[in-house]
């Protein structure tokens, strides 16, 4: 190859450093830039054809070497719509390409990013620190499930949450199998028991099943407190529901433990006026507790409450929700009281949830799921085209996208850069020294050359 050979060498050495020393610039310039992937450099030995003993060294290629599966740290953030996934893969991302009558317009090409610093702009979108889009799987509110297969981009509603009215209320709960009501005496036999006499209409009879108002101090005083809860109407009215259990028969009065469930109608009810309803259904409990028959809910139809119509609730107990067992005080034991309505909401934030689902909270306390967050993975990940912004586009050497619903998303969070300033800087004195090494030698091949040329004077 001789001086020249060795010359040109040098040159391409020189050229490899540089190559690699832009790598760690750019690495070192973003350690700080939220998702960012370093850049490696490979260097490639180039060999010139020769018989084995007449082989030299040759000169150097450098090619860059990605590192898009070098997850970076993961830290917290105070805004909960920023995310990171915790193992491998990619948000799937789009760009805005304009406008039409006010609304954005988005190029329908994914593209994938480990940036997470999502936030919400005017228009309901969440967009990133480089300006692209979030997709994800809208999801069905009516039943919390996942809508669709195909990635949208997500854009988030601060219109009201409407009222929806109690369709059910769960409710279970221990009866005692001597209750102690106001009216309860121990030397009086059956003082436990409500007295059927003692009311104008037969609270406990088939077809009335009421209580009038002027019964009801007669009915505080045999009864016991079951709880209360709050429910809705259709329109989103709250109204208080005030439950009582009234023990009808027992075995020491010759009959079966049987008890009633009653609801306030009307706290105002006077004279005749219906104060409590009897929810209809007889609870006989077997010595062992449990109820025969067994009665997982009853519904209270056309329920009303001071003056506001609830239609048809049902009081769900499930399995072995009621129970009657013995309690020294006397007193219903509530385990479970809740229902499934609402009054309508004010949207007021937006968080990322543990599952990666993209949840709004509403001044009401509810919360609505709204879309899935969803990852894309490659079988060759290092094979992304890497452009602005943190974004990597599909090639033919990665492979097509690998959309998962199950990747691990941690809300509150950012991915770090994976790039290490102290490997990057010890790169640094390397590449330099390297450097320095190879214009030694293009020196030295300029002192050879001089020398060969004296030779001829």
């Amino acid at each position: 190859m001789g001086i020249y050979g060795a010359l040109a060498t040098a040159v391409t050495g020189l050229k490899a450093q540089s190559f690699a020393l832009e790598h760690i610039s750019g690495n070192i310039a973003n350690s700080q830039t939220t998702g960012y992937k370093r850049i490696e450099t490979d260097f490639v030995d180039l060999i010139p054809e020769a018989p084995p003993k007449r082989q030299v060294a040759g000169a150097v290629l450098a090619q860059s070497r990605a590192t898009n599966d070098d997850r970076g740290d993961i830290i917290g953030s105070a805004r909960a719509t920023n995310m990171a996934i915790n193992g491998d893969g990619f948000f799937v991302v789009d760009q805005q390409i304009g406008n039409n009558d006010g609304n954005a317009v988005f190029s329908g090409v994914d593209y994938f990013t480990r940036r997470g610093d999502f936030d919400v702009n005017k228009d309901g979108y969440l967009v990133n620190g480089a300006g692209f889009f979030l997709k994800g799987l809208p999801i069905d509110p009516a039943t919390g499930n996942i809508s669709g297969s195909v990635p949208e981009v997500i854009q988030l509603s601060n219109e009201f949450l409407p009222a929806v009215g109690t369709s059910q209320i769960n409710y279970k709960l221990n009866l005692p199998q001597l209750p102690k009501p106001a009216a309860y005496d121990a030397s009086v036999a059956n003082s436990e028991l409500l007295v059927p006499g003692d009311y104008a209409v037969d609270p406990t009879a088939g077809g009335a099943e009421v209580v009038q108002g002027d019964d009801v101090p007669t009915f505080l005083e045999q009864s016991i407190a079951g709880g209360a809860i709050s429910v809705y109407a259709d329109n989103g009215a709250q109204v208080n529901v005030q439950v009582r259990w009234a023990k009808t028969d027992s075995v020491e009065n010759g009959g079966s433990d049987t008890w009633n469930m009653f609801y306030l109608t009307d706290a105002d009810a006077t004279g005749t006026d219906t104060a409590w309803v009897n929810a209809g259904s007889d609870y006989v409990f077997d010595p062992d507790g449990s109820l025969n028959p067994g009665i997982s809910e009853t519904t209270l139809n056309s329920m009303s409450v001071n003056g506001i119509d609830l239609g048809d609730v049902t009081v769900r107990h499930g399995n072995s929700g009621v129970t009657q067992f013995s309690d020294a005080n006397g007193t219903a034991q509530v385990t479970q009281l809740n229902q499934n309505g609402y009054a309508a909401g004010e949207f007021v934030a937006v968080e990322v949830n543990s599952e990666g689902r993209i949840v709004a909270s509403y001044s009401n306390d509810q919360q609505v799921e709204l879309a899935q967050v969803i990852t894309a993975d490659f079988n060759a990940v290092n094979q992304l085209r890497r452009l602005d912004g943190g974004i990597f586009a599909a090639t033919t050497d990665s492979g097509d996208a690998i959309i998962s619903t199950d990747a691990s998303i941690v809300g509150s969070a950012l991915e770090n850069s994976n790039t290490d300033i102290s490997e990057e800087f010890t790169k640094l004195i390397v590449t330099q020294q390297a450097y320095a090494a190879g214009t030694r030698i293009v020196s030295t091949s300029d002192e050879m050359l001089q020398e060969a040329l004296n030779m001829v004077r």
